[in-house]
């Protein structure tokens, strides 16, 4: 089996239900490609006591006689297809009850794609609460991990149950992304011999989804990859979009008219403003936004000095961020479109915005650089008709950081007319806010900044480097 790189935490939360005293109903939840199956799989091996995978678009009928199939591959000797869930589930608890108790070992059932198996008028999730809540939940050795990509089945029919299942999930984990030095360390676990600078640029096309680095061609460039995953013919990842949404999102539509409006404002929009472009209603919008949200395709961040109400929201999903920006209306699709472009005035901005997204992303890397990361803080935007800041960093110990991202391909040099206009909006900002902390410019960028006669406007820096740790 294929190295399991990160997911230090997820492993020792699966491990602690395992050597839990009760009975535990684990859910992992995370989006599309995102490494669910690899995680279970690779913490317990073949110590499943049943596993079944749930099949896309296959009627129940074909759902159950697969479960059968399942049961029998688990020494379950069942001669006909049960007719309902119900008697698939008794089955099944015939199955584990036949099984030797061992002391200190789990039977583990692992039903994976669990949203695919509950289609219209099965009575699966009521079979569910049925097994679990007669049996299941009274077997200290019983240990049930539900899976699935689509969040929103997974959040209205397990964790926010009203009836049978109310509060019976003991654990729920959600899988994120790669960050960058988890990215790094599958790359060259895969054999690549990139680069810093080049492994921060193919995360910020495709971000931390471990499928996605999979499909990279470690001996080929950069550039040559964009171009092979987008813009070739047959390309995988623009053939992705459609369905990552469809495979996460009932409603699937709506979720991509959301994120389709965040892609078009590069500084983000207010609820008000998503619930005017796409003409959502706001009872329905606050689920769609807390379902985008979970799955980290988009994030709210709050206006400096402003409530929660102020949240504007932005995406923070670099793969759909780069699908809408080249991929979506691109109807040339030169296969070399990424090569014959990448040195454009578009691809520079693109890039710059990115960055800033991957900066956004690596926070807590941020703040370790600063040497404050054992300090209470909130992250903030602000803007005002003259002046925009898109990250700062409010800390307990009465100083703000006001941080400017700068992604280029040497150390960034500051003029003098750009170290008035910081000087001038550092002004402006603490004017308008009224703040009474210090104030410090924090710049992250790619290799520093140029030391020079104005570079003593810069309070601390942040190297790409740094971002790795």
């Amino acid at each position: 089996m294929s190295k399991l790189i990160g997911r230090e935490h997820e492993t020792e939360e699966l491990m602690r239900c395992y050597n839990s005293d009760r009975a535990e109903f684990v859910i992992v939840t995370g989006r599309r490609r995102i490494g669910k199956t690899f995680l279970v799989n690779s913490v317990y091996g073949d110590q499943f006591a049943f596993s079944y995978t749930g099949g896309h678009n296959l009627s129940t009928s074909q759902q159950l006689h697969k479960f059968t199939l399942a049961l029998r591959k688990y020494g379950y000797d069942i001669a006909v297809t049960p007719t309902d869930w119900f008697i698939a589930f008794e089955a099944l608890q015939d199955l584990l009850q036949n099984i030797p108790s061992e002391n200190g070992k789990r039977k583990i059932i692992f039903i994976d794609e669990m949203p695919w198996i509950d289609n219209a008028k099965s009575n699966f999730v009521s079979a569910l609460e049925y097994f679990w809540n007669s049996w299941g939940a009274l077997q200290d050795d019983v240990m049930l991990i539900a899976s699935g990509s689509a969040t929103s089945w997974m959040n209205d029919k397990l964790l926010a149950n009203k009836g049978g299942l109310h509060a019976r999930i003991t654990k729920q984990i959600v899988l994120p992304p790669f960050s960058l030095k988890e990215a790094e360390q599958y790359l060259i676990h895969s054999g690549a011999q990139w680069d810093r600078f080049q492994i921060a640029q193919t995360y910020m096309v495709i971000g931390g989804i471990p499928f996605y680095l999979s499909l990279l061609d470690t001996s080929k460039s950069f550039a040559q990859n964009v171009d092979e995953l987008f813009f070739s013919r047959n390309a995988s990842l623009r053939l992705e979009f459609e369905e990552l949404y469809h495979a996460l999102f009932s409603n699937a539509g709506l979720y991509v008219e959301i994120v389709k409006a965040l892609a078009q404002k590069r500084k983000g929009l207010t609820r008000t403003e998503i619930a005017e472009t796409t003409n959502i209603k706001s009872s329905a919008l606050t689920q769609y936004l807390n379902n985008l949200e979970k799955c980290g395709f988009i994030e709210g961040y709050q206006q400096f000095g402003k409530k929660v109400r102020g949240l504007t929201y932005r995406i923070t999903d670099f793969y759909t961020l780069f699908y809408f920006k080249y991929v979506a209306n691109n109807r040339d699709m030169d296969p070399k479109w990424w090569t014959n472009n990448m040195l454009s005035a578009s691809v520079t901005a693109w890039q710059g915005f990115s960055f800033e997204l991957l900066c956004f992303l690596h926070l807590n890397q941020i703040k370790e650089t600063l040497g404050i990361s054992g300090i209470a803080t909130s992250v903030a935007q602000w803007k005002n008709e003259k002046s925009q800041i898109d990250l700062i960093i409010d800390r307990a110990d009465r100083i703000v950081n006001l941080c400017e991202m700068k992604f280029c391909t040497e150390p960034y040099e500051i003029t003098k007319a750009y170290a008035e206009h910081l000087r001038n909006r550092m002004a402006d900002f603490k004017s308008s806010t009224k703040c009474r902390k210090g104030l410090n410019y924090t710049f992250v960028t790619t290799f520093g900044v140029k030391q020079g006669k104005h570079s003593s406007v810069v309070t601390n820096e942040v190297l790409l480097d740094d971002l790795f740790n």
